[in-house]
């Protein structure tokens, strides 16, 4: 792993394209991620095209992200509009690295001080418990909503589209416990893969919102960009080709409502931003 302390110029980047739905910015501690994901868009984005290290084999550390962030705040301020921060669009806030840099608690911490008017934190990390007495805080003065990236129930799925990520049971526990501590969760099933009939009942009780993506319209190029990464052929030599067709999101999302009421339930991209929701406040 190639990691690199950088001077970020900013922390925070105006939200457009996918995140254009109520955020007004995307936030990312750092640049590249460890975990790897064999489906991860953000392999045929400029930051990793022009790259001579493969993805997921580097990070650089925005060691003076608390900082930008502070002083971006206080001019966003004086415009008197709200302030809706994604967290992590590119990157996850959460990843290895984060146990010895801090830089993601160390944003939580400053965010205590000035608070935007909504944070969703977007992982696939349980090192989040980690900062479980900031978030509680927080939650006190923004609506907080975090997402946890659960794209499937079945272990030796995950082993083949994210080796390198966090084991499932790992994330479910994660979200009990951040739900038992009061904090808004959603269970985001993005993209969509392989997963038990059982799967909605692993998250019954510990989620507020499900959030339901795919390869096909959740990669910011309408399946372009997943096509590239070779996930179509992916699916078809592990024999999943049923699971790649474009209507899933619709199949999912009809399956998880005989479990969990519609107004939990909620499909890319019209219908991701969480404000004025019950689970968001």
């Amino acid at each position: 792993m190639a990691v690199q302390d950088i001077v970020a110029k900013k922390i925070l980047t105006e939200a457009k394209g996918y995140l254009d739905v109520g955020f007004t910015h995307s936030l990312n501690p750092y640049g590249g991620c460890a975990f790897s994901c064999r489906y991860c868009y953000v392999r045929e984005m400029p930051i990793q095209r022009f790259k001579d290290i493969p993805w997921g084999e580097w990070v650089d550390i925005k060691t003076n992200a608390a900082e930008n962030y502070r002083t971006e705040m206080v001019k966003l301020r004086r415009k008197n509009k709200p302030i809706h921060i994604f967290m992590s669009s590119a990157t996850d806030p959460y990843q290895p690295i984060e146990r010895k840099a801090t830089i993601t608690r160390r944003i939580l911490e400053t965010m205590i001080d000035m608070p935007p008017d909504l944070l969703q934190i977007q992982t696939r990390s349980p090192l989040i418990k980690r900062d479980l007495d900031l978030l509680v805080q927080l939650k006190e003065t923004c609506s907080i909503l975090i997402s946890m990236t659960i794209e499937t129930d079945r272990e030796d799925i995950k082993h083949i589209f994210a080796p390198y990520s966090p084991g499932i049971k790992l994330r479910l526990k994660a979200l009990k416990e951040l739900h038992e501590a009061g904090i808004a969760t959603q269970a985001s099933i993005s993209p969509v893969l392989p997963f038990t009939p059982h799967f909605p009942k692993l998250l019954e009780g510990i989620v507020d919102r499900i959030w339901i993506d795919t390869l096909n319209i959740g990669d910011g190029s309408m399946g372009k960009r997943s096509a590239s990464l070779g996930m179509p052929q992916l699916f078809e030599a592990n024999g999943l080709s049923d699971w790649y067709q474009r209507d899933i999101h619709t199949r999912v999302e009809k399956y998880f409502k005989k479990t969990f009421p519609q107004e939990m339930i909620h499909v890319s991209k019209e219908e991701a931003f969480p404000i004025q929701e019950k689970g968001s406040n």
